[in-house]
């Protein structure tokens, strides 16, 4: 069962448990995805209004992207999920151990490009929702609002996921460049949330 076909409650009780995964990179990809669907759902209600008819090609376009940022995030949740528990598994063996040691170097590198890649998502989220600032229906202010709320968390939660597996990496240089592009990425996504937030406020 992947964590798109299983329901709410069992997510969160297996989150609320002693198993190794579901855990926090899963939760990332979850809360990302309510960012996205929040963000389709100010679509859905903006689409067909005569207020907004001239931006509705965009409208379109950014309600299909967003679609996609919600499926891929689910997918990344559970992609986290399965590099934390093969991280997890060769972590418990020895480490002279054969099978960790030829497993290893790849899995700390599935356990850290799957949060880069959610930091990304997180980051194309922001943009396609600030493109719906000012150009969509003011009643689902709140809604534009919360969505970038949590695309910001979405980013600054696999940014932990990200941080806390570096200093596994052997290679010191690219944990230096990865720890740079998230400190940045985190720096953008603030800016970013703090602007369609102060939007969305705007009118109140």
């Amino acid at each position: 069962m992947t964590i798109a076909t299983s329901t709410v409650d069992d997510f969160l009780e297996t989150i609320d448990s002693a198993a190794p995964t579901p855990g926090g990179g899963a939760v990332a990809g979850v809360v990302g995805a309510l960012a996205a669907a929040l963000g389709g759902m100010v679509v859905h209600f903006t689409l067909g209004r005569k207020t907004y008819a001239a931006h509705a090609t965009m409208h379109q376009r950014t309600g299909a992207a967003l679609s996609e940022a919600r499926r891929q995030a689910l997918a990344l949740a559970d992609a986290d999920a399965a590099a934390y528990g093969r991280l997890n598994v060769l972590w418990k063996l020895p480490e002279d151990d054969p099978q960790r040691r030829a497993s290893w170097d790849g899995a700390v590198d599935a356990a850290i490009d799957v949060p880069l890649r959610l930091l990304g998502l997180g980051a194309d989220v922001l943009a396609h929702l600030e493109t719906l600032v000012g150009t969509s229906n003011r009643m689902l202010r709140s809604d534009l609002g919360m969505a970038a709320v949590l695309a910001e968390a979405t980013i600054r939660s696999a940014a932990w996921n990200v941080s806390i597996n570096l200093p596994l990496l052997t290679d010191r240089a690219r944990a230096s460049t990865v720890r740079s592009e998230v400190e940045e990425r985190i720096v953008a996504a603030r800016a970013a949330s703090r602007r369609i937030e102060d939007a969305c406020r705007a009118g109140d």
